[in-house]
């Protein structure tokens, strides 16, 4: 037994170190990496990073471009972009962090509870995920903003409910390729429950697949946050989010193009960082993928 525990330990170790190597040599996943290495800190460090108040007025230097005093040029009101750009990333970073990690642990309950559980339970949670899929995003913000009015809350809730069907219906698939191997047919027999088969058999297996979606999954939400915010749907002025950078921006881009470009290229940056890692992570751990490329 204890020989057989070991050599269990040894071919895990290797096959981690494996996958390891395999990431260490993608250059475009370790790109990746080092773009999401610098949105967290840049967001995380902004206060510290930041040369001024977001906002602080400074009329005189309105739609100037980079200066010595402001790095990336200032806005209409004469508020400095670049530290707008950086406290903009906190904001991206809260509604992907929440949006993100909240629908993937309701989705994974969700779709454990609909894979494992009986066929008519699984039918009516398969309903309600594809009910909430078939509403769009921003007719479901319209329509939200309507009722309840712009906040960031507000894009944060309808992140996570468009966001949960997703993960769910992943977990779903998983669970259902388990719920008939022989482990789980053995803890089934000598009467182990179904909360602690769930929580220590399936949702370890099933966990995997839904981390690399949420890697993939976050671009998506901060672009959504930046669309919303765009559209005046989201964050509202004076607080800083690349959306509402962007829709400032736009406004006076025949007199300044430097508030886009300094909302525009985080966002680009962001968005690559998160899809080059996501898709690094996916190869590696999917050996029909990694053999194809």
């Amino acid at each position: 037994m204890t020989r057989a525990v070991t050599n269990g330990e040894t071919a895990t170790f290797f096959e981690r170190r494996e996958k390891l190597a395999l990431f260490l040599s993608d250059g475009l996943g370790m790109f990746g990496l080092f773009l999401v290495i610098a949105f967290f800190l840049s967001a995380l460090l902004a206060p510290w990073l930041a040369t001024h108040d977001p906002n602080q007025l400074d009329i005189p230097s309105r739609l100037s471009g980079p200066t010595a005093d402001h790095w990336l040029g200032a806005d209409q009101l004469g508020r400095d972009t670049y530290t707008r750009v950086l406290y903009g990333g906190r904001v991206a970073l809260k509604v992907a962090a929440i949006g993100v990690t909240t629908s993937l642990v309701i989705g994974l309950i969700l779709g454990m509870i609909a894979g494992y559980g009986p066929r008519w339970l699984d039918n009516v949670l398969l309903l309600v995920f594809d009910t909430i899929r078939s509403f769009p995003t921003i007719v479901l913000a319209l329509a939200a903003v309507s009722l309840l009015g712009p906040s960031l809350n507000l894009v944060l809730a309808i992140v996570i409910i468009t966001s949960i069907p997703g993960y769910a219906r992943l977990a779903r698939t998983s669970t259902l390729a388990l719920k008939n191997t022989e482990f789980i047919l053995a803890e089934r027999a000598i009467g182990v429950g179904t909360p602690r088969i769930l929580a220590l058999h399936v949702m370890p297996n099933v966990i995997g697949p839904l981390l690399i979606l949420a890697a993939m999954d976050v671009p998506v939400v901060v672009t959504i946050e930046a669309g919303l915010s765009f559209l005046g749907l989201g964050v509202l002025p004076p607080t800083a989010s690349w959306g509402t950078i962007l829709n400032e921006g736009y406004l006076v881009i025949r007199t300044s193009p430097w508030p886009v470009i300094a909302g525009g290229i985080p966002l680009v940056l962001t968005t690559l960082g998160f899809t080059l890692l996501g898709e690094s992570l996916r190869d590696i751990f999917d050996p029909r993928l990694r053999g194809r490329k």
